[in-house]
């Protein structure tokens, strides 16, 4: 939960509460670590998978909508590596990460 609650700049409580919404929807399965007993992995059901599937063609899709020929691929890697960079700096601050 930690890690996923540092990825997405939320809380643990709150991380919590969404994997749990997530197993209740047979989405994902909490496995015991192997390496640490006090903690659990996580892991995308078959159901869960075919669902980040989707909604990864879903975004590309929505994303070409947007920004489609308004950058070209140079200009599109260039955004990317500077959000990229902008991501890094933040973190590196602790800018926007939760406090709890």
């Amino acid at each position: 939960m930690a890690d996923l609650a540092a990825e997405f700049a939320v809380g643990i409580g709150a991380t919590s509460k969404g994997v749990d919404r997530l197993e209740k929807q047979g989405w994902v399965v909490r496995q015991p670590n192997p390496s640490d007993r006090r903690s659990s992995l996580l892991a995308l059901t078959d159901e869960g998978l075919q669902l980040v599937d989707a909604a990864e063609g879903t975004f590309a899709e929505r994303l070409a909508e947007l920004i489609g020929g308004t950058l070209d691929g140079p200009l599109m890697s260039t955004v990317a590596q500077t959000l990229s960079q902008l991501r890094s700096a933040l973190e590196r601050d602790q800018i926007g990460m939760p406090t709890g």
